[in-house]
């Protein structure tokens, strides 16, 4: 299979630049990345993907027990820097394509020069002494509402996802986003991603990584962000002064902005 057709590998930028590849959260697809990776062109070689199920990605190569953890798609990271070939690279993840990125450094740490990790969560449910933001039962209720009605809930829950009431065409273009994406393949993903917990990961990850938190995160709330880059033996933090679970949409200049402070010039 070719793996850069699979996953819609799109290459920008300076091709004697530093690589950069941006990876998408749930429910989103590259395109959640046009305020954010344009910025970066001038200087640097960029990648864009999807995941398998999302965007222009193959969905006929989607198998729902290869991508029952995250484990998959972190193996499609690692397969599409080996195809592309282009050295350690930046990896920009959202969500929890942030997790993913850990994983696959974890599985191959010298593909990896640098890790930025936007709203990242090892686990959204809470548990003794940690604070994930959700409740098993409300996280088995999220799942089972999925199951009943997929376009109902995404409906619903988008806007609460995407946070910025006041601008409602985000919330609006994030439900576009999850409606366009297959019902089955959203629910395996949805139950790969909320399920996970990855926290054990952290100390293993030795890449030096930026966690970018937003002030006010229903999905990651601050508390988690801090978990991360307190496990994360070579971590900086950053808190944008932002709403929502999509700064790459909603604060994208804020975004940008810290990821440049934290790069090498």
């Amino acid at each position: 299979m070719d793996v850069l057709a699979r996953n819609n590998v799109r290459l920008t930028g300076r091709a004697d630049g530093p690589p950069m590849v941006f990876a998408h959260g749930f429910g989103c697809d590259q395109g959640m990345w046009r305020f954010v990776a344009p910025e970066f062109e001038d200087t640097h070689h960029v990648a864009l993907f999807d995941h398998v199920g999302a965007g222009g990605s193959d969905v006929a190569a989607f198998d729902a027990a290869r991508y029952s953890s995250l484990d998959g798609y972190a193996a499609d990271v690692v397969q599409i820097l080996d195809a592309l070939a282009l050295g350690p690279v930046t990896f920009v993840g959202h969500s929890v394509s942030s997790m993913i990125g850990l994983l696959a450094a974890k599985q191959r740490p010298e593909l990896f020069d640098r890790l930025v990790l936007v709203g990242p969560s090892p686990r959204y449910i809470d548990d003794h002494g940690y604070r994930g933001g959700f409740t098993q039962v409300e996280i088995d209720e999220l799942l089972e509402t999925m199951e009943d009605n997929y376009l109902g809930w995404s409906a619903h829950v988008a806007p609460v996802i995407m946070g910025n009431p006041g601008r409602p065409e985000l919330g609006e273009e994030l439900t576009d986003s999850f409606c366009r994406m297959d019902p089955a393949i959203a629910r395996t993903f949805a139950r790969t991603t909320f399920l996970s917990d990855n926290r054990a990961d952290l100390p293993a990850v030795a890449t030096p990584s930026l966690v970018v938190q937003c002030r006010d995160d229903v999905i990651a709330p601050i508390e988690v962000g801090t978990y991360v880059h307190e496990h994360l033996p070579s971590s900086e933090m950053v808190v944008l002064d932002a709403i929502g679970h999509c700064p790459n949409l909603s604060a994208p200049a804020a975004l940008v902005d810290a990821m440049k402070a934290y790069l090498p010039a």
